[in-house]
């Protein structure tokens, strides 16, 4: 058995790669959040000045990564990959942002857990000493998950009340195998969890059960136990889901106290109209690029294990009677090797 195999899905690096610099952009709803101030850009325009929502979805991402590179004071050109994903069909916002950088690039889908997915990929490649430079970036927007998922924003239909709002929003991370931290300690990769949920407006209950599976996983593989950390972070579960998870704990004897959701972070509940919380890719990439890795880095948090929940279905798939794949990917991060 690798040592670097923990129990049965966890990965512990070696050699963890520093976080050298990450950036957030968001939209204008997410920027009125209670997060807004810790955001890099905030636009007021949905289409971030394009002529579509799609083409608004590439230039968050080409601005937040163009904000990561500065921040940790690189060139594209000197990434040894780079990876990232997005909710829209074939991943377009990721890679048509990415088709003029000339750098190696691994498209991914994990719906809402794909920064997770990303972040941990690119840790583990320069763990291996297959490069000295990566990048992990993931976004969504509101009307491009709309138009796709449900119906287009024309139509104006209702929301259900277990319906969450997907964000407008983008997060990049840089990482070196060098660096003054903080660091990717461990990777626990989610297995497919299907409890049979139908329902395309209540993603918080099909992911929940994903969660419970990577967490219980982690904590067994690892030894741990969920106060080592000083913040346990999901995205996106929202309202719902969180609730579900901590009950399955619950059940168990386990209380949590350093618990929270991306998807209740992002937004105000009592004060923007968000149903259940917020949801999609740049949920969580934008929460963690724009407090948790800053947090680590002030010493605020010395551990955190931010753990990105995906819905791994389609529209196509809903209509063929098909219920609703949970994934969930958890990193550990931390503010020493």
């Amino acid at each position: 058995m690798s040592e670097k195999k923990l129990g049965s899905q966890t990965f512990a690096l070696a050699c963890p790669p520093s976080l050298l610099g990450w950036a957030s952009v968001v939209g204008k709803k997410e920027g009125d959040g209670p997060l807004g101030a810790n955001f890099d850009l905030i636009s007021q325009d949905s289409y971030f000045g394009e002529k579509t929502w799609e083409k608004a979805e590439r230039a968050m991402q080409r601005l937040a990564l163009t904000q990561a590179l500065e921040k940790s004071g690189l060139a594209a050109v000197s990434l040894d990959a780079l990876f990232g994903g997005d909710l829209n069909n074939q991943c377009i916002a990721t890679s048509y942002a990415a088709r003029s950088l000339g750098v190696p690039f691994f498209g991914l889908y994990g719906a809402c857990s794909t920064m997770a997915e990303s972040l941990a990929l690119a840790a583990l490649l320069l763990d291996g000493g297959f490069g000295t430079q990566t990048a992990a970036i993931a976004s969504s927007h509101f009307c491009t998950a709309e138009r796709q998922y449900r119906t287009p924003l024309e139509y104006g239909g209702q929301r259900t009340p277990t319906a969450q709002w997907t964000a407008t929003a983008s997060g990049a991370v840089i990482l070196g195998q060098n660096g003054p931290g903080p660091y990717v300690t461990h990777v626990t990769a989610g297995k497919i969890v299907d409890r049979g949920i139908k329902d395309a407006n209540n993603m918080g209950a099909a992911m929940a059960p994903a969660a419970y599976d990577t967490l219980k996983t982690h904590f067994s593989d690892t030894g741990r136990t969920p106060d080592f950390y000083d913040l346990i972070v999901t995205g996106d579960l929202g309202k719902l889901g969180k609730a579900l998870l901590e009950e399955l704990f619950r059940q168990d004897g386990v209380e949590f106290s350093n618990y929270n959701d991306c998807g209740l972070m992002l937004f105000d509940l009592e004060h923007q109209d968000v149903h259940c919380g917020g949801s999609g890719c740049g949920c969580s990439a934008s929460v963690l690029t724009g407090v948790l890795l800053d947090g680590v880095k002030s010493g605020q948090y010395q551990n955190i294990l931010f753990c990105a929940t995906g819905a791994l279905h389609s529209p196509t798939a809903l209509g063929q009677g098909e219920s609703i794949p949970g994934i969930c990917h958890a990193v550990a991060i931390s503010n020493t090797r």
